[in-house]
């Protein structure tokens, strides 16, 4: 593989995994805080549309940054992780739409949560055997990420719902 080939490699898969795990920790992030201060459908699936637009957006131009700083990037592979970030992110955050549209609302967040949960032991899972760990370690390290920022989304749309209803 020539090093042109490597650097575009590196841009695609780069954008697939940041929108990958973003998409999930963010999208679920929204929708158990949102549930936990609204207990809303149309709140909840309003938010995730939204983070679906808006933070794939930003997390693509985020990147395309972070990538044109980088002194090995070309303009080529810049451009396919900008994109690849936006795709695989607004995809990933739209995947939870479904549960939404098919099961009650409490039903749905524990779907999400589920669904988020296998995403991210997949991606673990590759990205441990890539980089020859153990898969149980990175997996356990990134749920464990992912369940701070749940709690931490919970206790906020908690919080936020008691100081509004005051």
């Amino acid at each position: 593989m020539t090093d042109q080939s490597q650097t575009r490699l590196r841009g695609v898969l780069t954008g697939v995994f940041f929108g990958t795990g973003s998409g999930v920790i963010t999208t679920l992030g929204l929708i158990v805080g949102l549930f936990a201060g609204t207990e809303s459908l149309a709140a909840v699936m309003g938010g995730i549309l939204v983070i679906a637009v808006s933070d794939s957006m930003s997390d693509a131009f985020g990147i395309h940054l972070s990538e044109e700083a980088r002194p090995d990037s070309t303009s080529r592979s810049v451009w396919l992780a900008t994109m690849a970030t936006f795709v695989t992110k607004f995809v990933m955050a739209s995947t939870f739409v479904l549960p939404l549209l098919l099961l009650p609302l409490q039903h749905a967040v524990i779907a999400c949560l589920v669904w988020g949960a296998i995403v991210l032991t997949i991606l673990s899972i590759f990205i441990a055997k890539q980089q020859k760990e153990p898969c149980w370690s990175v997996v356990a390290e990134h749920l464990g990420i992912a369940t701070l920022v749940m709690i931490l989304s919970w206790l906020v749309g908690m919080g936020v719902n008691n100081w509004l209803a005051g």
